[in-house]
């Protein structure tokens, strides 16, 4: 589910893929102070709960307060699959960057994103119980399926009352972000790569392969 390079952003680990340009690279660690000056003179302030780790390749800051990144503002969930829809792809941005603020709103985000990817995968939309249904019935992988499902029940018992509390909950959202990606990767991507090879294949082999099934 998750990409097997993708390393999500840990206190003090040697690298990690930085949440500003997502590129694996090594960090390097400080602990955070400051003056009471500009010039870096006077009255000085230090708390060891802030820490910031500096991305070898762009050299932007992740600052952390304990084990929580607090800037940038988005979660360390690994960016979204490259076939996803754009408007689709768009939801689960906007569930990156409310992720650490808010893990019930991002798992809400999500549980959006599936329900425009289940009528992108041609069902009505009106229903996303009914949608994964329908779907199953057409072969759905029982793997995708229990992603659709997991997505589907996290997202809705966020925000409504039911077993499932996410208020400080980012390690359950960050999973459901991996769900996501694997769902767009089982049921747009493979389809995609497996379409594309095979229509490169001669045409008298496609011609023949058509016959052979009484297309």
């Amino acid at each position: 589910m998750q990409k097997a390079n993708y390393i999500p952003p840990t206190l003090g680990i040697e690298a990690f893929n930085c949440p500003s340009c997502s590129v694996y690279a090594k960090q390097v660690w400080y602990h955070l102070q400051a003056s009471e000056r500009e010039d870096g003179y006077g009255l000085q302030y230090a708390n060891q709960a802030f820490v910031l780790s500096n991305c070898a390749s762009c050299r932007a800051p992740t600052i952390w307060l304990k084990d929580k990144i607090i800037f940038p503002l988005h979660s360390s969930a690994e960016p979204p699959n490259s076939d996803l829809p754009s408007d689709i792809r768009a939801d689960y941005e906007e569930a990156q960057n409310i992720a650490s603020l808010s893990p019930r709103g991002a798992a809400a985000l999500l549980r959006l994103a599936i329900q425009k990817l289940c009528v992108f995968l041609g069902q009505p939309g009106r229903n996303i119980n009914a949608d994964i249904g329908a779907l199953v019935a057409a072969g759905l992988p029982l793997r995708v399926q229990q992603a659709l499902d997991s997505v589907r029940v996290i997202g809705n018992d966020a925000v409504h009352p039911g077993t499932i509390d996410l208020r400080d909950d980012r390690d359950t959202v960050n999973k459901l972000f991996r769900l996501v990606n694997f769902i767009a990767h089982k049921t747009i991507t493979e389809p995609r790569e497996v379409e594309e090879i095979y229509n490169g294949l001669p045409a008298d082999k496609l011609t023949g392969v058509a016959q052979r099934d009484g297309r």
